[in-house]
């Protein structure tokens, strides 16, 4: 299979959720970090969010503990709202990467991306205080070229598009106007010096469009559509069947 220009990180933040309903340790996130990774994944992505809910402190530093010691080589990427628990995680683990989502405390679902118009002056020494520790900072972000020199001049490495709507206008008239402002973005996170990730509800099938028109995307991160995936095809056809759609030329 040819090789992907954009790598994958997978999220198994739901692998915890499902484990969480019962007592039982099952199904285990490091069993599933590991059989990604063996299955040609580029990264593990986790969101620990306060309510602990699905990823809880103790399997972030599990899921470290053992990219450092079985696959070094592997990223891994922590996501989360940087005032809230994340901080903690970076100062104590140093992940490669850290992922700053505006989220609030017990949100369903991550569904917008920073006002750097508004926060970014709480957010820059925060940014400041990861990358002294040799951590990545990206930045979890909407579409908006407007805001990509503004996450630059703070201190981001990278952004991450947030990419739900996207996804939702998949298959409809809109689809092609998303493609259009989503590569906007990409090329003014690029001209701004900042590589580019991407992330939410991307699945099998609007991964290889998304990459195909949208420049310079470094990264994506998918936990939920890949999971469910998982849960009919198993953990490695389902990796391979990802890697296949970000190699599609």
């Amino acid at each position: 299979m040819k090789s992907p220009r954009t790598l994958l990180s997978v999220n198994v933040n739901k692998v915890a959720l499902l484990r969480n309903t019962r007592h039982l340790g099952i199904p285990s996130v490091t069993r599933a970090a590991t059989l990604c990774l063996q299955a040609g994944a580029h990264g593990i992505t986790v969101h620990p969010r306060p309510d602990e809910r699905h990823i809880r402190p103790q399997d972030v530093r599990e899921l470290h503990a053992l990219l450092q010691r079985d696959w070094p080589r592997a990223e891994f990427n922590i996501e989360g709202n940087p005032f809230h628990n994340l901080m903690e995680f970076v100062r104590e683990l140093r992940p490669q990467q850290c992922t700053f989502v505006p989220d609030s405390e017990g949100q369903f679902t991550s569904d917008h991306g920073w006002d750097l118009r508004t926060d970014g002056e709480r957010v820059k020494p925060l940014i400041a205080q990861a990358r002294s520790l040799g951590v990545r900072v990206s930045l979890f972000m909407d579409a908006d070229p407007s805001a990509m020199p503004l996450a630059r001049a703070l201190g981001a490495d990278r952004i991450e598009l947030y990419t739900e709507p996207y996804a939702a206008a998949w298959g409809t008239a809109r689809q092609e106007e998303q493609l259009r402002r989503f590569a906007a973005a990409g090329q003014a996170a690029l001209d701004a010096g900042l590589g580019v990730n991407a992330g939410h509800d991307l699945n099998r099938d609007n991964l290889a469009a998304f990459v195909q028109r949208v420049p310079g995307v470094s990264e994506v991160s998918i936990g939920h559509a890949l999971v469910a995936d998982a849960l009919e095809m198993g953990y490695a056809a389902t990796v391979r069947a990802y890697l296949e759609a970000l190699a599609v030329p």
